[in-house]
C-alpha cells in the first residue's frame, strides 16, 4: 500500500470513501481482514477516523465488525444476494414504471444515448458494467423520489461485492443488452406495464448469472 496525502475535510469520509475503492477493486477481497494499525500507518491518521469510517462502511454492509476480532469485508452468501436483487427489482421495477409514464422526451433521448453507449461497449466488460450502472442511475433519478434513490445505493453497494460475476457468464452481457433494448422500447412507448415487467425480468436473469 502506497502513502496516501488526506486533507483535513470531514477526515473519516475521506477515508471511507478510499476503502470504498479498495473493496470494490477487489484489492481488500471478501472475506478479508481489514488491518486498522496498518492502514492508520499507511494514511498518516490516527484509529479514530478509521474506526469511524469502518462504522459508515458497516451500515452500508460492505464491512463485518465482529467482537473481539475487528473488522472484515463483507462476504455475500447466496441468501444476501437474492434479498438484495429481489430487493432491488422491487425498487426499480417502480421507478421504470415511474418513468415510462412521466418522462419527458428529453429524457427519453438521453436514455437512449446511453443505451448507445452499452452497445458500444459489448467488447468491454469493465466499461459494460458503467454504463449498466450509468443507466440505471439516470433512470432512477428520473423517477425522482429521493428515498427510494438512498435504498438502492446503499443495496447497488452490497452488490458491488459481487461485481462483474453475473457479467462473467458466457453470453451474459448480450443477453443483458437485449433485456435492456426490450426495456428501453417500453419506456419509449410510455407503456409503464411492460417496463416494470423488462426491468423485473432484467434482475431475474441477473441473479441467476450471478448466483
Amino acid at each position: 500500500m502506497t502513502s496516501t496525502s488526506l486533507t483535513p475535510r470531514a477526515l473519516y469520509e475521506e477515508v471511507a470513501e478510499l476503502l470504498r475503492e479498495r473493496i470494490f477493486s477487489r484489492e481488500l477481497p471478501p472475506g478479508s481482514w481489514i488491518d486498522e494499525l496498518k492502514l492508520a500507518d499507511n494514511y498518516g491518521i490516527s484509529r479514530t477516523p478509521l474506526r469511524e469510517a469502518l462504522k459508515v462502511l458497516a451500515t452500508e454492509g460492505l464491512v463485518t465488525m465482529k467482537v473481539r476480532r475487528g473488522a472484515y469485508v463483507t462476504e455475500v452468501n447466496e441468501k444476501d444476494l437474492t434479498d438484495v436483487y429481489h430487493l432491488l427489482s422491487l425498487l426499480e421495477c417502480d421507478a421504470a414504471g415511474v418513468v415510462a409514464a412521466t418522462a419527458t422526451p428529453a429524457q427519453l433521448a438521453e436514455l437512449q444515448s446511453l443505451h448507445n453507449d452499452l452497445e458500444a461497449a459489448t467488447d468491454n466488460r469493465t466499461r459494460f458494467f458503467e454504463v449498466n450502472e450509468a443507466f440505471h442511475r439516470r433512470l432512477l433519478a428520473m423517477a425522482d423520489n429521493r428515498w427510494r434513490d438512498q435504498m438502492v445505493n446503499d443495496l447497488r453497494k452490497v452488490m458491488k461485492l459481487n461485481r462483474h460475476n453475473s457479467l462473467l457468464k458466457s453470453g451474459r452481457i448480450e443477453e443483458s443488452l437485449a433485456e435492456h433494448q426490450a426495456l428501453l422500447q417500453a419506456l419509449l412507448a410510455r407503456d409503464s406495464q411492460a417496463a416494470m415487467q423488462c426491468m423485473q425480468q432484467h434482475f431475474k436473469n441477473g441473479l441467476e448469472a450471478a448466483a
